[in-house]
């Protein structure tokens, strides 16, 4: 079966758009049309491509090709201005598409021999890749040009797409064949960074138009011949299994076409979604749970805290802490519960598969094609390379479709191999199902304790971490640093930036929980910084020093950490009264400071509360210390965006079971901060010329403490579990 490319239409959206623009009188939208140009570049025969990333039509038209998955996180801008910049391309004649899966050319430096998008790597690992590979590609168009011209190479200029020496101007397209002909060279010289022209400037983002006009290809966007869709009756306990089913009632719905068992449930396949759902819902299916975990979340939690009372495998360690903290004098010990958190993204997970002879092909927001490609290829029993990955747009993941066995994409072709059909087959997880049938941020319960000197510094802290590890028996295992101690586990607890003479952080990993995890963005900082920002600002307050202050003395050898916590504060006017709210009102200011992904970033929360406890977010002042940046406005959307998704789950976020079934299912109940719940976002950065590191997730650790820390100015409670009860903070 010959797997060609379909054409991938999104009617719906489009022709929405198209209504809503004509009954707008007078609006006009300009827009930059990809699919147009793609395909005019398509035919342009020859293409130049000098290395994996860049290719350039005799269009004029240069296509990046990105190895990281665009899910809003900006990848495709930054990595197209990367190769722009040393191109000297015209940024409107670049156009971004998704690498195919191929570890060999597409691999992720910051993970080694692996394809792949996660931990705020897509930016940082391609700094110098991508530009070397624009480089290349210019150095190339101008030896073409000098050899037509015959003058010296370095006598020609490039600029915007043209390609100059004296009168003679030639375009990047007239010079593509004959550069394609040239060898590619095996070092170039990069600009400096006074003569950036696209990196740290302003540029609009590559994927911004597609999404206004309907030609971004999502998932749920793909439309092929004869295509069925697929839902899933998954089990509602972890570890339960299918014993029997009737599906008797669900074959007599219109639409549906085939009910096919597989491992993780029950599938149902129909013409459309809505059939499917409802041949799903009329299912009878006894499930074995023998073997089920049935634990809830207090039973979960109070195992936590008898494991905290007990030593566990130390990960860091400094000092003798356990002697310090049995001397005389002032100590502080806290408690804090973290729930099960949900990534909850816009798209549900979702993923297309069509398996021909001998081959298999695969459309989806792919974000580990280095565990997906193989382990498809396993199931079917083919050589990983006759899987063919096409990735598109991913509506959000946060960490869920970086999974770490392949979960959702193995289901999807588990039920094309089950249906004995040669039709593509579109698998559908509707919101129920993302909610309920796993993964989630792990939940922890962590157990702090510190010692005070006579100045109200702390002279010894210990840190006792109880929760689940992401990487324990997985392929990422590697990951586990001594005595198997999951490092994402600890990730800003054991590496706690403060001056403290002794320090003890000791972790409990109970492998006996069955509730499935996985990365969170942000991972362990989501409730490590938490843990240790706020503790911090309460020993600052029991020592009755200013915050910040008490922070800066204790940072003296980590100027990038005192360098965003001091613009965070003077943004906000720390040290300033802040304005009376209305009768009846306290408000607070609370600051966080935190270093996630080789970012430092620092936020300051203003809050107004209530009498009766319910309170507002008035504003949010952040500064970011993220090296060199490519795309300001990418990384103030980024951390505006990491404000709100942490500020949902401070607010509302949590998972709980009972009786090992969650209890959540959709937005109903798990939901997301409102419009009218967001503060006002500013967010400076820290010039640096330093190499750039993430930033997709380092804007969501301090989000947590900081507010907390603005409640307790506010009201003179102390918040330790999330997420945030009213009632707790009642006057």
């Amino acid at each position: 079966m010959n797997l060609t490319t379909p054409r991938i239409e999104n009617g719906s959206r489009r022709d929405f758009l198209r209504s809503a623009v004509q009954a707008a009188a007078g609006l006009t939208l300009a827009v930059y049309l990809p699919g147009a140009q793609a395909a005019t570049a398509a035919a342009s025969t020859p293409e130049f491509e000098p290395n994996a990333f860049v290719r350039i039509g005799t269009d004029g038209m240069v296509t990046v090709i990105s190895k990281h998955l665009e899910m809003g996180q900006g990848a495709y801008t930054g990595l197209a201005t990367l190769v722009a910049e040393e191109l000297d391309a015209a940024w409107s004649q670049v156009r971004v598409e998704g690498a195919p899966a191929d570890a060999r050319r597409y691999n992720n430096l910051a993970f080694g021999p692996f394809q792949g998008t996660g931990g705020s790597t897509a930016i940082a690992n391609s700094w110098e890749q991508m530009r070397k590979a624009g480089a290349s590609a210019r150095a190339m168009l101008v030896s073409a040009a000098a050899a037509q011209w015959k003058v010296p190479a370095g006598d020609i200029r490039v600029s915007e797409g043209i390609v100059t020496h004296g009168a003679r101007k030639a375009t990047f397209g007239e010079l593509a064949p004959a550069a394609a002909m040239l060898p590619v060279p095996a070092n170039v010289v990069l600009k400096s960074p006074e003569h950036f022209k696209l990196i740290g400037k302003h540029a609009p983002r590559k994927d911004s138009a597609g999404k206004v006009n309907g030609r971004a290809q999502f998932t749920q966007d793909m439309h092929l011949p004869g295509m069925l869709t697929a839902v899933v009756a998954h089990a509602p306990r972890f570890g339960a299994t299918v014993k029997s089913f009737d599906a008797s009632k669900a074959k007599a719905i219109k639409g549906v076409v085939n009910v096919v068992q597989i491992p993780t449930g029950v599938a149902v396949l129909a013409q459309d979604t809505w059939s499917a759902k409802k041949g799903r819902d009329a299912l009878k299916i006894v499930w074995d749970e023998s073997r089920a975990f049935k634990l809830g979340s207090e039973e979960i939690f109070a195992r936590y805290r008898t494991l905290a009372q007990q030593p566990g495998l130390v990960t860091h360690s400094a000092g003798d802490a356990d002697a310090a903290l049995a001397l005389p004098g002032r100590v502080l010990r806290a408690t804090y519960d973290f729930p099960y958190l949900a990534h909850a993204a816009m798209e549900p997970l979702n993923c297309v598969v069509r398996i021909g002879e001998g081959e298999c092909e695969l459309w989806y927001g792919a974000q580990f094609q280095s565990i997906d490609q193989p382990s498809v290829a396993a199931l079917l029993g083919l050589a990983p390379e006759k899987v063919k990955i096409n990735m598109l747009y991913a509506g959000g993941s946060f960490g869920r479709r970086a999974s770490k066995d392949a979960d959702f994409v193995l289901e999807a072709v588990q039920i094309a191999k089950a249906s004995k059909s040669r039709a593509p087959i579109k698998m559908v997880w509707l919101r129920e199902d993302d909610m309920r049938a796993g993964y989630y941020r792990p939940a922890f319960h962590h157990a702090l304790e510190a010692a005070l000197g006579e100045d109200g510094r702390p002279t010894a802290w210990r840190h006792r971490l109880v929760g689940q590890s992401i990487v324990a028996g997985t392929v990422f295992a590697g990951m586990m640093i001594k005595d198997g101690v999951d490092a994402v586990s600890v990730e800003g607890a054991a590496n706690l930036p403060y001056g403290i003479p002794s320090m003890r952080v000791e972790l409990h990993s109970p492998a006996d929980i069955q509730v499935p995890v996985l990365w969170w963005r942000s991972v362990g900082s989501t409730h490590t910084a938490y843990s240790t920002e706020t503790f911090i600002d309460e020993l600052a307050s029991i020592a009755k020093q200013d915050p910040v202050a008490y922070r800066l003395a204790l940072l003296d050898k980590h100027p990038r950490h005192a360098g965003v916590l001091k613009l965070a504060a003077d943004k906000a006017g720390w040290g300033q009264p802040l304005p009376a709210g209305a009768q009846g009102t306290r408000r607070g200011r609370g600051i966080a400071v935190h270093e996630s992904f080789g970012s430092y970033v620092a936020q300051v929360a203003e809050v107004t509360v209530s009498a009766d406890g319910s309170f507002t977010v008035d504003r949010v002042t952040c500064a970011v210390d993220c090296g060199m940046v490519v795309n300001p406005d990418v990384v103030r959307a980024q951390v505006e965006g990491g404000v709100g998704f942490a500020l949902s789950a401070a607010l509302h976020g949590a998972i709980t079971l009972k009786d090992g079934a969650v209890e959540q299912s959709n937005f109903h109940d798990y939901a997301p901060i409102r419009i009218t719940e967001m503060p006002k976002v500013e967010v400076h950065i820290v010039p640096s010329a330093e190499k750039p590191t993430g930033i997709g997730e380092p804007g969501v650790p301090p989000l947590a403490p900081a507010l907390a820390n603005a409640l307790a100015a506010a009201t003179g409670k102390r918040v330790r579990s999330l997420p945030i009860r009213t009632e707790e903070l009642k006057a």
